[in-house]
């Protein structure tokens, strides 16, 4: 098998979902059990790349993701002669900076130690992947030399209402300059805005900071608002990066012989835009995806 990690960018505010909650939102982001960071399914990615690719010849297109059939009843369960895994194996997107309302710079970049360590996880093996981040003290928050949303004198990083005591640490540059890798033209803005925090401030980060909005019903007869049609709904806001990993395996189902890469750029071309997630008619999961160039490589049990 081939491994290609991949960075999401949220071009517009990101809601994948997990249904209704009992808690205070009633239709919060998908979170990840223990750590409680958002993050997109494989399965949501894997559909919506499925459907990207239907301009593929038909059997290219089943041995990248399967063979499509409908489903009823219980028999629907029931494995049908032909039937396949696809090629293509699409994991989970886990976040790795969170863009947070900054005083200075309009909006920062955030990120932690334990972040960056779950993305080194997936990135691991690329040429030029920075270290391991050490631990910051509390409230403490550590940026590039050229950072725009730090006060000069004071070196104050002020995220929404948090006042942190920040620090220039070449780590911070490095790994904004990697993640530009998939995103040259904006390495700049990256490097600006790239900043870690401790973990603890990022949990705090990660239950306030996302994007929580106030929905209702309009009854089309009287226009007014329907009887207890009022809800909440929650989005990762627009700008919010993930990392990910893409996998392939050699596939020769119905005689179309492709190599773990070819699967890999087949399923890749052309999908700089991508529509993620619901609420896309109300402009919901635009999203950019982008493999880091040339930075397949071989999974070894």
């Amino acid at each position: 098998m081939e491994i290609r990690p991949y960075l999401l960018h949220a071009l517009s505010p990101l809601h994948a979902g997990t249904g209704q909650s009992v808690g205070i939102i009633d239709l919060p982001i998908a979170r990840l059990r223990a750590t409680n960071i958002p993050f997109v399914p494989g399965s949501s990615l894997k559909g919506v790349l499925r459907e990207a690719r239907r301009s593929l010849p038909p059997a290219e297109w089943e041995a990248l993701f399967g063979p499509l059939r409908e489903v009823s009843g219980a028999a629907g369960d029931e494995a049908r002669e032909g039937d396949h895994a696809g090629a293509l194996v699409v994991g989970d997107a886990r976040l790795v900076a969170l863009p947070v309302r900054s005083f200075l710079g309009t909006f920062a970049w955030v990120s932690s130690p334990l972040l960056l360590e779950l993305a080194r996880r997936d990135l691991a093996g690329l040429d030029g992947l920075p270290g391991r981040m050490k631990r910051l003290p509390a409230t403490g928050a550590r940026v590039g030399a050229g950072s725009i949303t730090v006060s000069p004198k004071q070196r104050r990083l002020l995220l929404e209402d948090l006042d942190l005591d920040a620090q220039v640490e070449p780590a911070v540059d490095a790994w904004a300059r990697f993640l530009s890798r998939t995103w040259p033209e904006e390495e700049e803005g990256l490097r600006e805005r790239f900043a870690v925090v401790d973990d603890e401030t990022m949990s705090f980060l990660l239950e306030t900071a996302t994007q929580v909005e106030t929905r209702v019903r309009i009854d089309p007869d009287t226009g007014t608002v329907v009887q207890g049609a009022l809800w909440q709904e929650e989005s990762l806001p627009a700008e919010t990066l993930l990392v990910g990993v893409l996998a392939a395996g050699r596939s020769l189902r119905r005689g179309t012989e492709l190599s773990a890469t070819e699967v890999l750029e087949r399923a890749l071309k052309g999908t700089a835009l991508l529509q993620l997630g619901g609420k896309a008619t109300v402009g919901r999961g635009r999203c950019r995806l982008a493999a880091w160039p040339g930075v397949s490589r071989e999974a070894r049990p």
